[in-house]
């Protein structure tokens, strides 16, 4: 389960630990979506209308840990209770934690939330960040929160409009839409393994007992000129989306794609100066009354 962005708690990193355990490259993806668009995150949860400030934080859904350090910078008396079903990805926060002399803040917890919950104490803050549309039963998991939050707590729930896109519309010129013809190809496995992405979660909210207090939309755009992290955030993404989506390609599309994904390759990505971050976040801010 996962994904987001974030920051630091008493500094910062950007290499991933244990490489050797990120088989399918989604950790690294992980890793660079907080590194690259850390400051939008941040910006996220520095406009959380908390009532109090948090002492006790769940973090679901928490990946590598985008989410989490970010909260631990926003409320730095925080406590958060890190829950992810991949233990490579609590390897690497804690791994994180330690390297930011954050371990004894952070309390990395494995689970299935779509089986039994684990105990998560009574935290005044829960934080989701494109974690929820993973659940096979979403609304259970938003129901378990309201029991979970203490009276008056605050539930943030942030979900991505869809995959970030790094190349222009009309790139790359020996394919134009190429990239938009690569995500196209998924649609249909997407909708049919991740229904629940791209929900309205406000309706959820409320029918989960929720008094939905904010919904607002970030747009993000991160130019490859002003992050050195970009390029890379683009090889890795489209390195994961070659191998899912490789098998409905045309030849000629798969031909430049190999290319764009060649460090040798005049066409390689990373000798681009046009990629930029491109997506959209929601975030609802839900309190229980």
């Amino acid at each position: 389960m996962t994904h987001a962005s974030p920051h630091r708690a008493h500094g910062h990193i950007h290499s991933a630990p244990h490489p050797a355990r990120d088989p399918d490259g989604q950790a690294e993806i992980l890793d660079l979506d907080a590194e690259v668009l850390a400051e939008h995150l941040a910006a996220v949860a520095a406009e959380l209308p908390v009532e109090r400030i948090p002492r006790q934080i769940v973090d679901l859904g928490c990946g590598t840990g985008a989410g989490t350090f970010a909260l631990l910078t926003r409320f730095p008396e925080a406590e958060v209770i890190a829950v992810d079903a991949s233990p490579s990805h609590l390897d690497r926060l804690r791994a994180k934690a330690e390297a930011l002399g954050a371990a004894d803040r952070v309390h990395p917890v494995r689970a299935d939330l779509d089986a039994d919950w684990p105990s998560l104490g009574r935290p005044d803050l829960v934080w989701a960040s494109a974690s929820l549309h993973h659940l096979a039963d979403p609304d259970r998991a938003l129901r378990k929160v309201h029991e979970l939050l203490a009276p008056g707590g605050l539930f943030a729930v942030v979900e991505l409009a869809g995959f970030p896109r790094f190349l222009p519309a009309d790139a790359p010129a020996e394919r134009p839409g190429l990239e938009d013809r690569c995500h196209g190809a998924l649609a249909h496995q997407h909708a049919e393994h991740l229904p629940h992405r791209g929900a309205d979660w406000g309706p959820k909210l409320t029918a989960a007992g929720f008094a939905v207090e904010s919904e607002r939309t970030i747009t993000v755009n991160v130019a490859g000129a002003d992050n050195a992290g970009v390029g890379r955030y683009a090889m890795s993404s489209l390195k994961r989306l070659r191998g899912n989506a490789a098998h409905a390609l045309a030849a000629d599309d798969l031909a430049v794609l190999d290319q764009l994904l060649d460090p040798e390759s005049p066409l390689s990505i990373l000798r681009r100066d046009d990629l930029a971050v491109r997506t959209e976040r929601t975030v609802w801010a839900a309190r229980r009354a």
